[in-house]
């Protein structure tokens, strides 16, 4: 789950364990350039916009602190709504962001941030945020990118609590249980505190590549399958026709163990195999000679290849298992075989 939150935050986080329990202590610095210079993140000294791209993961859109990372952070990240302008005195937040706050995961933001944008952010915090724990409803509106937010209703009692996971599938309605996997694919990401006896939820992961600076759901198109990145349409699953049970089950096994670096389409196009060296297999390209060479390609699933990305798989999935990803690969990119270069 810890290397969930640092590849869903697309943060620079060192995460550390302590104590009885492991409680872990993250301190996580949303930064691509070098320490001492201003951040990549807002141009304009907005305040909103500063806590949306540096504030956000710790003490949450709403200021409430009820985020993911919270739950493994030990003390909690102050709950700003909980706070009134007198219990938090204005010096007192400003030197808290310039100088961080030790023995907590609150960072210096000093050589981050100039002073305008501290002074902006904390301003924000104290103007929308406290005493006001209704600012979260502020978040999923047009204006963030949340167009008919009331589409995404069925997945509303499974993050407010109305419903609980542990109902059986077979007790809830249909739109329960669309609701029910709408929310263990996607809003569990943001919304992880479940109504469930263990307190926590399964996620249903899928492999996508949308690197922050190629996507944002606040900016049109906001069709996440063919517009969101250069990489999108490579994150399209390949679903043949006709496929046998065993197929059928490499099917899953492929996209829950494979794609992650040859991408759902077999390309290796994504944005995880653009940056691997050397280059993830491409399954569809006409040069892959092993789809006519079965017994070799499993062997290579098993024993993975030396000098490279690719691991053995041999104690991690079974012999049939590793026989029906081969054959799904085989019927799902053996014909999709790129003609030019053109075609990537």
């Amino acid at each position: 789950m810890l290397n969930a939150i640092s590849t869903k935050f697309s943060s620079l986080c060192n995460v550390g364990t302590t104590g009885i329990g492991k409680t872990a202590t993250l301190t996580c610095l949303l930064l691509t350039g070098a320490a001492g210079a201003a951040g990549p993140g807002p141009s304009a000294v907005d305040g909103r916009s500063v806590y949306r791209f540096y504030c956000y993961q710790c003490h949450g859109y709403a200021g409430n602190a009820k985020t993911l990372s919270s739950t493994y952070l030990n003390p909690k990240p102050r709950d700003f709504t909980a706070e009134s302008l007198d219990s938090l005195p204005i010096d007192r937040m400003l030197d808290a962001v310039r100088n961080g706050r030790p023995g907590t995961a609150m960072m210096s933001f000093d050589s981050v941030l100039v002073e305008k944008q501290i002074e902006a952010v904390v301003w924000y915090i104290r103007d929308q945020l406290l005493e006001n724990p209704g600012a979260g409803e502020k978040y999923h509106s047009p204006e963030n990118g949340w167009q008919n937010f009331e589409r995404y209703g069925a997945a509303f009692p499974f993050i407010t609590g109305e419903l609980s996971l542990d109902i059986p599938q077979d007790e809830l309605e249909a739109t329960q249980r669309a609701g029910r996997t709408l929310y263990v694919s996607a809003c569990v990401s943001c919304h992880d505190q479940p109504n469930t006896g263990s307190g926590s939820a399964i996620w249903e992961t899928r492999a996508v590549s949308f690197p922050r600076r190629h996507y944002s759901h606040r900016a049109p198109p906001l069709d996440v399958v063919s517009g969101a990145s250069p990489y999108a349409r490579h994150d399209v699953a390949v679903v043949p026709e006709n496929m046998t049970e065993q197929q059928s089950r490499g099917m899953q096994l492929y996209q829950a163990n494979c794609a992650f670096c040859h991408a759902p389409d077999g390309t290796g196009r994504n944005w995880i195999g653009s940056f691997l060296q050397p280059k993830p297999r491409d399954f569809t390209a006409a040069n892959f000679l092993l789809h006519d060479a079965p017994d070799t390609f499993r062997e290579i699933v098993r024993s993975g290849i030396p000098n490279s990305s690719m691991p053995a798989w041999q104690h991690v999935l079974t012999d049939d298992e590793i026989d029906a990803t081969v054959s799904y690969i085989n019927i799902a990119f053996r014909n999709r075989a790129k003609t030019s270069e053109g075609d990537k």
